[in-house]
């Protein structure tokens, strides 16, 4: 297949979980004879290669023109309530259509491009997509890998909300990352007979213990004062309330009176660093709690999770939760927030044989504590875990095995098309 994707963050701009699936997936699509061209947001600069190949893929980053002065003239009172974001969101917009003027008009209609589908993700890149059907007729797929109410626990932007729920209405096949998901985008409108799930995937070569020394887990754990008997449990992603983290600094009171030898790392940046900070203060937990206020790379995050005893994501909103399985394939027992919209409640088995981590109250800093406290007091039920957590990811959660998922679902789009 030709594919064109729509993808807002892209290597090297990588801001979350999103840069990394679509950086992932395309190299795969790619492994598998596919034909790959990106379209994706260039830095604030401008700086990045405006087109480029890649890894056997071709990128083109539009530079984009500032239209914010004009925006306030012909945007809805949703958006001027922005504030500095209107910025934001004048460079989203111009991403999306100079993508798709690139796309149609120089690649398609002057250089004779032939494309098989397009494909977009998230809001950030719908409306390119949904232009790109129009003018061309292509099947168009859309990847939902979270949705605004969600994000915002209801009180986000109707403008992005609206937009999301065009971009199903347009879409001939919609992508999402759960059946928790699927569920939410059916109570939203989203048509329920486009949603097909196909879970997210980690590569298990890279995320290995393997992968990491022993001189680098000491080195690490001592940089935040770890004593080798200490156990230490990891939190590692965005500092935002829809994360939990303020439950789990909550919970670790109630972890210490069980296990006075536990230390709690977090690792992240977001509008919470204040707010935690006084926390810990006020709780004294100042030699329990240990904060890493920065996104680290790859290898970093890597040795994180090799450093660890256990990886908890209390999440109160989590469509999949890619963290999790990256702690498992790096066999460490997991404990996941499993109310609401949790892709983790699948992801996690929480009993029986298989078992590799524990469900909890996101809400409830006691019943984080339980959790964290069942996974980390029996050392043999740690490695067990964890154990099962790595058969878990190898069985189901590859890149390999998603790509081909994904590629399955485009070939049958594209053979319905051509009846």
């Amino acid at each position: 297949m030709k594919m064109a994707v729509l993808v807002y963050e892209y290597p090297p701009k990588i801001v979350g979980g999103l840069g990394t699936y679509a950086a992932e997936i395309t190299r795969k699509f790619v492994l598998l004879d596919n034909d790959i061209t990106v379209f994706t947001m260039n830095d604030d600069t401008g700086s990045l290669p405006t087109r480029e190949l890649w890894r056997g893929i071709e990128i083109h980053r539009p530079v984009h023109i500032d239209i914010s002065d004009s925006l306030p003239d012909v945007i809805a009172e949703d958006i001027k309530k922005w504030g500095r974001g209107i910025n934001f969101f004048a460079k989203l917009l111009m991403y999306n259509y100079l993508a798709a003027s690139k796309l149609v008009n120089d690649l398609v209609r002057s250089e004779d491009f032939k494309y098989d589908i397009a494909i977009a993700h998230d809001w950030l890149s719908v409306i390119g997509g949904t232009a790109i059907k129009r003018e061309l007729g292509l099947p168009f797929v859309f990847h939902v890998h979270s949705t605004e109410k969600g994000r915002t626990l209801g009180h986000g932007s109707d403008v992005i909300y609206n937009i999301e729920l065009r971009g199903g209405q347009m879409a001939d096949i919609i992508v999402t990352v759960s059946n928790a998901m699927r569920d939410e985008l059916i109570t939203l409108g989203f048509p329920a007979e486009k949603i097909r799930v196909i879970y997210n995937g980690v590569d298990p070569q890279k995320y290995s213990m393997q992968q990491v020394s022993k001189e680098k887990i000491r080195e690490l754990r001592q940089s935040y004062g770890l004593k080798d008997d200490d156990l230490m449990i990891l939190f590692l992603g965005r500092l935002v309330w829809v994360k939990g983290v303020d439950k789990l600094v909550g919970a670790m009171p109630h972890v210490l009176q069980k296990i006075p030898n536990a230390k709690l790392v977090i690792v992240g940046l977001g509008e919470m660093r204040d707010y935690l900070e006084k926390m810990v203060q006020n709780l004294n937990l100042q030699d329990v709690v240990k904060f890493c206020f920065k996104f680290i790379p790859e290898e970093e995050r890597i040795a994180h999770y090799a450093a660890c005893d256990l990886a908890v994501f209390p999440s109160n909103y989590e469509p999949f939760g890619i963290v999790a399985i990256e702690a498992m394939s790096m066999e460490k027992p997991v404990v996941v927030g499993a109310s609401g919209v949790s892709g983790m409640r699948e992801i996690v088995i929480s009993a029986g044989q298989d078992q590799c981590g524990f469900h909890i109250n996101p809400y409830d800093p006691p019943d984080i504590a339980w959790g964290i406290i069942n996974a980390l007091q029996d050392p043999q039920k740690r490695i067990e875990l964890g154990q099962n957590g790595r058969k878990r990811v190898l069985q189901k959660f590859t890149w390999d095995i998603i790509a081909k998922q994904t590629a399955k679902v485009y070939a049958r789009l594209l053979e319905r098309h051509k009846v």
